[in-house]
Formats: C-alpha cells, structure tokens, sequence
C-alpha cells in the first residue's frame, strides 16, 4: 500500500487536507507551523502567550483558498513547538532527554540554540520545559505526529507526481516583522527548478512588495525531503512577513489582512495557472 493510500484526508490533533472538488492540479501548499491544537501531554512550562507567538498565526487561513484554485492544502494541526515538522527526525537537542537517546543524533546549530526537532528555548532565555522528556514521550511524538505529516505530504506529492509526471509544492510559513514582504526559499536551487522560484519572485515583486530569495531563509528538512527538481518534483519555502498581516502586541490580525490575504489569493492563481500550463507542456512532450 502507497503512502497515498495511507493518508487521510483528516487526523484528530494531526493534520487536515483539503483537496479540490475534481481534477486536482499537480500544485500542493502545505502549512507546518500554523496549527493550534495543544496536546495534552505537552507539559509546558513557559506561558502559552509565548507559545503562541512562536506559531506561523493564521496561514493555513491565508491559504484556505487553494482548493478552489484546484490545489491542495495540508495543514498541522498542533503546534510547531510541541513537535517541528520541518526539523530533522535526529535534530534532537540531548540537553531535554532524561535518558539517552537509542539511536544516532546528529544535532545542528537549531538544537543547539534550542529550537530543533523539539524546542527546548520559547525564546533565548525562557526555557519551554521545567523538566526533562523520556524516550518513550519524544518517540510517541515522532510517531503520532511527525510520520503521519511526513507521510501525508509524501503521498500528495505521490499522486501528483504519478497523474502529472511533475509537482509544484509550496511550504508556507510566517517570519519576524524584521525581515523583508517575502522570501522565497529553494535551498539554493537543490529542491526547485530556478524557473519556479524565479517567476514566484517576479510576480510578488509585481504585486509591490519586497521579496528576497534563500535570505534569510533557505528552507529545512521539509525541502529537503520532499524536493527533487530532477526527478520532477519541485518544492520552495515561502516565508511571509508578520509586519503584513499580525499585532505581535495584541495577538491578533492587523486591519491590512484582508488586502494580504486577497494578494496570497492572486499568488494562489497564478501558481495554478503555473502548474496547468506546465502539465499542458508535458503532455504535449510526451
């Protein structure tokens, strides 16, 4: 059985997909980080409010028009800090282990500044635990949650890839006011052809804002993953800045996020009309 026909199109506290009404695009949007769903079992120690200041707030909402655009969204539905989804499964910071961990851990400079596969710092200072996790707890979370994503995506990208014989993939996410409108991430052209990443930073750019590309982000593991420009399969990170849309202040939706919004519907659009024109060309080839 394929990981296609293992997902679902809904998993209590996991994830929910939601796919257009007939003739899916092979155009896939997936939101990692926005999820609000706090498990019980998280533990926490740190005050929710902080909590949910590390989420990517309400872009599965700006996104919610896919499937109209004939895409498909996949969307956690629990919170980037209870697991990280886009975090190596070995991205495991061994200061939050009670015991040692069984298998190889090959931690990066994420786990060490305690925001790897899980966070260990809400923010520099402020722990998220007042504990240390078991074995058994970190793995129940890599089970529960982490493979059942992955395997999701995995199998969206399956079909597409299988109907189309290629796949446009956008991994949506929100960054710090800081930063520019938009950047593009392609893990410097190892997860999508540069034509994609390119014409998505030609039409931003279009519609007024400021959009950079692989600074300051590149994309992580779900990139690396799930990308594969070669074998048809093309992925970017798409980092939208909270400065557009959120009060990081007050915790709620700017009076600009409508007009956000509406733009993300044009993005939206114009990346089906993207993934329409190229599966026409490769019908055509073949």
């Amino acid at each position: 059985m394929s990981m296609a026909e293992n997902s679902k199109d809904y998993i209590a506290g996991i994830y929910r997909l939601e796919r257009p009404a007939q003739n899916p695009l092979p155009l896939i949007f997936d939101s990692p980080h926005s999820g609000r769903e706090y498990p019980d079992d998280f533990g926490h120690a740190c005050p929710a409010e902080m909590l949910y200041r590390a989420e990517d707030n309400y872009v599965d909402d700006l996104f919610d028009c896919v499937p109209a655009a004939g895409g498909t969204l996949l969307a956690a539905l629990f919170p980037r800090t209870y697991i990280d989804v886009n975090r190596a499964v070995t991205d495991i910071d061994a200061e939050l282990l009670h015991d040692p961990w069984p298998e190889v851990l090959r931690p990066t400079r994420r786990s060490r500044a305690g925001t790897g596969l899980l966070r260990r710092m809400v923010k520099p200072g402020t722990p998220v635990y007042d504990r240390k996790l078991s074995v058994k707890e970190l793995k129940q979370r890599i089970e529960k949650y982490y493979e059942p994503y992955h395997g999701a995506l995995a199998g969206l990208l399956d079909e597409a890839h299988a109907a189309h014989g290629q796949a446009w993939h956008i991994n949506c996410h929100s960054m710090p006011a800081t930063q520019p409108d938009f950047c593009i991430g392609d893990r410097d052209g190892t997860s999508s052809g540069a034509d994609f990443t390119h014409a998505l930073y030609d039409f931003l750019k279009g519609l007024g804002y400021r959009v950079n590309i692989n600074q300051p982000y590149k994309g992580v593991e779900i990139l690396r993953r799930h990308g594969d420009p070669a074998g048809g399969r093309h992925s970017v990170q798409m980092e939208i800045s909270k400065a557009l849309y959120w009060n990081d202040t007050t915790l709620v939706r700017s009076t600009n996020y409508n007009a956000l919004k509406g733009d993300i519907q044009k993005l939206v659009l114009f990346c089906a009309s993207w993934a329409e024109a190229q599966s026409a060309v490769d019908l055509a080839a073949d």
